[in-house]
């Protein structure tokens, strides 16, 4: 166990995570940035970026560090204290899997699920589940049936979504039973029954794309939306659209000039839009930031430029955010205005870009304070936003906090349902709600906490926020939830 308190580092944490913050947002100049250094033993090295839990924590997955060097699952408490949650490869052969990459997902039912890269029970990777307390247990290994050839894919770098029928979806980077083994999507029950849904490269020359690393999303139109960060007509990658039942549709081919190289995936804004980034390529050749509709329309939204004549960042790799202002909001692996890290020039930023292309660099990485994000951030209930970097601080990759003075708000788990279909609020203050509506319509609080409450979708609710009124003041969600017919 670690605290900040124990920590030559803790002035720039103490009280930092999950705070209440300001209502009104910030100017650039007093935006509040605070950085936390992982310890080895706590895990090290951070591909993935953070998520909320049920409890106000936020959970991490390190790729490599902890007691046997093979990764961890971290949180971080409300109060700013840093606990490792799970070692891999505790068990004998490492078959509960090590080298997690991707953003653990919390799940309705309370426990967070995930990948593995490699091990399991034939080395090419798992899928797992753990609780809160660090129980884990492995769903499913991959490669079942012996290698080569994986059938059911093996590699998965990416990590999982819980789709609206409560199954897990997800995607290996390769295997499968295209012609070279160019990866898959996969849906798997939350009891491990695995399905192959789809193998890449079953196209000529992999025009339906190939190697996807990134997480799913699932859009509103009940379809699952991804990237690959290879193959399509263009060669440079794909994005795509497939069915819950495995019908892929090709979006999108990259072609160089567009962007190349897809590491992140999308999000799906209020706007009905998909939005995303490619790592390279774009008319600079340091990666994009696009916009696609569900039918297949790109438009690029921003070029990266080369970070020796320019501090706007290059290389992003993680996932866009939508932010509760309506803007999105990103990393970059490398470059910015520090020249630290790389020959070519900086140490990667975090930025805000608008739905129309103007993008604002909010913070450039120095090494100390971290450098090389991968991982998505994650915007809080208490408005801020966190994430990790792979690389940077004192041993091997950093935590950090960025406050642009966002207001607090609510988030439904999960975003859609039945009436009488039952949803937790996570908040940051929830303690003396008094009352929570459906787009208007009042429903039951059947448990309150401090940072969660329990209730079910009311009879005669429409689509639309769900407000909670507290002690405090009135919050609301910015993703309006789906009332499912």
């Amino acid at each position: 166990m670690n605290t900040l308190g124990d920590c030559r580092w803790a002035a720039r944490l103490v009280a930092a995570i999950l705070v209440t913050l300001a209502a009104a947002k910030t100017s650039s100049a007093q935006q509040n940035f605070k950085s936390m250094s992982l310890d080895v033993t706590d895990g090290a090295n951070p591909w993935a970026g953070l998520v909320q839990g049920l409890d106000g924590s936020l959970y991490g997955a390190a790729s490599s560090g902890g007691n046997d060097y093979h990764g961890t699952v971290f949180k971080i408490t409300p109060s700013g204290t840093l606990l490792t949650v799970y070692d891999f490869c505790s068990q004998s052969g490492c078959t509960d899997g090590f080298e997690p990459f991707d953003t653990l997902v919390q799940a309705t039912d309370g426990n967070l699920y995930g990948t593995t890269f490699s091990g399991g029970a034939y080395g090419y990777g798992t899928v797992f589940r753990l609780t809160t307390s660090g129980t884990l247990t492995t769903l499913y290994s991959f490669c079942a049936g012996g290698y080569p050839p994986c059938a059911d894919g093996d590699d998965p770098w990416g990590g999982l979504v819980q789709a609206t029928d409560g199954n897990f979806y997800g995607t290996t980077q390769d295997g499968g039973t295209g012609t070279v083994g160019g990866g898959t999507v996969f849906k798997i029950t939350p009891a491990g029954e695995l399905t192959t849904l789809y193998s890449f490269c079953a196209r000529a020359n992999c025009a339906d794309g190939e190697t996807p690393r990134a997480s799913l999303v699932q859009g509103v139109d009940g379809n699952l939306y991804g990237t690959t960060q290879l193959g399509g007509l263009g060669g440079d990658g794909t994005v795509f659209k497939i069915t819950p039942a495995g019908i892929l549709t090709t979006l999108h081919s990259f072609h160089g000039l567009d962007g190349a190289g897809l590491d992140g995936g999308l999000v799906q804004a209020l706007d009905g839009n998909l939005y995303g980034v490619t790592g390279g390529g774009g008319a600079t050749g340091f990666g994009t930031v696009f916009k696609i509709t569900p039918s297949g329309t790109l438009t690029t939204l921003y070029g990266f430029c080369d970070p020796k004549s320019c501090g706007d960042g290059a290389y992003p790799e993680a996932s866009l955010i939508q932010g509760t202002d309506g803007d999105f909001y990103g990393t970059t692996y490398a470059g910015g205005d520090n020249d630290s890290c790389h020959s070519e020039g900086g140490c990667g930023t975090v930025f805000e870009i608008t739905p129309t292309g103007t993008l604002t660099t909010l913070h450039n990485f120095d090494l100390k304070d971290g450098a090389e994000v991968a991982g998505s951030i994650v915007q809080a209930t208490n408005g801020g936003f966190y994430g990790t970097t792979f690389g940077g601080g004192e041993s091997g990759g950093t935590v950090f906090e960025l406050n642009t003075g966002l207001s607090p708000f609510v988030k439904t788990l999960p975003t859609s349902g039945e009436v009488g279909a039952v949803v937790t609020i996570l908040g940051t203050d929830l303690t003396g709600s008094t009352s929570v509506s459906f787009n208007g319509t009042p429903a039951t609080l059947k448990q309150v906490t401090r940072t969660a409450i329990e209730t079910s979708v009311p009879s005669g609710a429409t689509t639309g926020p769900v407000q909670v009124v507290t002690s405090s003041g009135t919050l609301s969600t910015n993703v309006p939830f789906q009332v499912i017919p």
